[in-house]
């Protein structure tokens, strides 16, 4: 493997920068240097800490306008979308400043016979966090924020074609109140990452990506008896009853699909739509993905910018290929454009059977798995008969009903009712089968990697 990393802008195909990795020996020093930090920090009260993640908060949102454009020039995502990217990530730091001491203080009870208990949430030490490219503040934010507001130290190796978005979080929030050391980037390879993971001062380890890198990583880590939190692909299926509102259920349906060029694990992906209206609604989805238009990401009149590398958009055109090869139809889009840039056009696919990666696979791009189910009970046949479980979504006039089918009926870890979303900082995030296991935001990512300290007087 090459020992430097090479960020490539993928509008323009042109290198924006070269970074040179760590040696193992300046990287082991890396972990020894946060778990010092974290000794200190694990004393500092909720309270303080809180304040500190205020902080956190506070200097993204001083360096907003110098992220924004670097987590454009290396991934491609719209400008505005980087924009709200920051904005969430500002919120997370808002919000798990406000609810976190009250989630981690201490618990008091008493025992059977009488006795006094405690339950202390105590720090694990340092975290390692292998994050992707595809949301490169939020998704670093995420793990990051909720585990040293409960106490932990953080280590962090991002996605190498983000690796500037990495280095300028670390510089943010070295500007901010935080202690040096507790949040470090690991510029590193695989197998450096291995030696990292087997680290005995290493206590936990969270990865986004896919489900065979969530396999290899939970593998590694089981090894050394440390706990994970996975949060994998998906296909997530948004279901269309013949009660819903069209118009809104195409909108949310396209919002759904083509937000963040595509590239966005609790994306709509699969569209299950009941025979009654199935139809209208393929005619009306397909008119409007016909009109996002694909081009420069920091203008203002593109709807989507270009896959992020130029592998990830021939494998989804390989997907696409192969669907059509088994029979699926394409009704809009469905060719690389002959142009500089990694695009691939807003594309709609018809005529999709079990068998075919439009059906059965995390198409990761702004592709469309349009599925036609008999009744309601098929629908969530088709959605629940997938090998994973993150998000969804349900769309119906009747809201009582669907918040009814959504708790009962669909085996994902979110769902989303005649709206789309990603993610937000007071609900959990996470999902179940090959989408992985643990949760996030809520305050459920704070207690992922703690000791649930039980101390008792059996004789108070």
């Amino acid at each position: 493997m090459s020992d430097q990393i090479k960020t490539i802008n993928p509008a323009t195909e042109e290198i924006i920068n070269s970074y040179e990795l760590m040696s193992t020996e300046k990287a082991i020093k890396s972990v020894e240097e946060c778990h010092n930090a974290f000794k200190s920090w694990r004393h500092v009260s909720l309270e303080d800490r809180a304040k500190v993640i205020q902080s956190i908060g506070k200097s993204l949102k001083k360096h907003k306008d110098e992220l924004v454009k670097l987590m454009t020039q290396e991934m491609g995502k719209l400008i505005k979308q980087s924009e709200q990217e920051i904005d969430l990530c500002i919120a997370i730091c808002e919000h798990t400043a406000k609810i976190g001491p009250e989630e981690l203080k201490d618990e008091e009870r008493v025992l059977p016979n009488g006795g006094k208990g405690l339950i202390a949430y105590s720090p694990l030490g340092v975290i390692y966090g292998i994050q992707p490219w595809n949301f490169p503040t939020y998704q670093v934010i995420r793990y990051a924020i909720a585990n040293l507001m409960t106490g932990n130290g953080v280590l962090l190796k991002h996605a190498e074609n983000v690796t500037g978005s990495g280095l300028l979080i670390e510089k943010i929030l070295k500007e901010s109140d935080l202690p040096e050391n507790l949040f470090k980037v690991l510029l590193i390879d695989h197998n450096q990452s291995d030696a990292i993971i087997d680290h005995d001062l290493v206590r936990g380890v969270t990865l986004t990506g896919s489900p065979k890198a969530g396999r290899i990583i939970a593998e590694k880590a089981a090894k050394k008896l440390k706990k994970t939190v996975l949060e994998l692909g998906s296909n997530d299926a948004y279901i269309v009853l013949k009660d819903a509102d069209l118009n809104e259920a195409v909108k949310y349906c396209v919002q759904g699909r083509t937000y963040n060029n595509g590239e966005t694990c609790v994306a709509a992906k699969r569209f299950i739509v009941e025979s009654e209206i199935y139809d209208d609604f393929k005619e009306a989805y397909v008119k409007e993905m016909k009109k996002i238009t694909f081009g420069d990401p920091t203008g203002s009149e593109a709807k989507i910018g270009p896959m992020a590398r130029e592998d990830l958009r021939n494998e989804l055109h390989n997907q696409v290929t192969k669907s059509v090869e088994k029979g699926a139809k394409v009704l809009c889009g469905g060719e690389i454009p002959k142009q500089k840039g990694f695009y691939y056009p807003a594309t709609v696919l018809d005529n999709l059977k079990p068998g075919m990666p439009a059906y059965d696979d995390e198409l990761f791009g702004p592709v469309a798995s349009l599925i036609k189910a008999k009744d309601q009970e098929d629908a969530f046949k088709i959605a629940n008969n997938s090998k994973f479980g993150l998000g969804g979504g349900i769309f119906t006039k009747d809201e009582k009903k669907a918040f009814n089918l959504a708790k009962n009926h669909f085996d994902t870890g979110m769902v989303f009712i005649n709206s789309f979303g990603v993610a937000q900082p007071n609900m959990p995030f996470g999902g179940i089968k090959d989408s992985g296991y643990g949760r996030e935001h809520g305050g459920f990512g704070m207690k992922e990697f703690v000791n649930a300290k039980a101390i008792m007087a059996l004789n108070s």
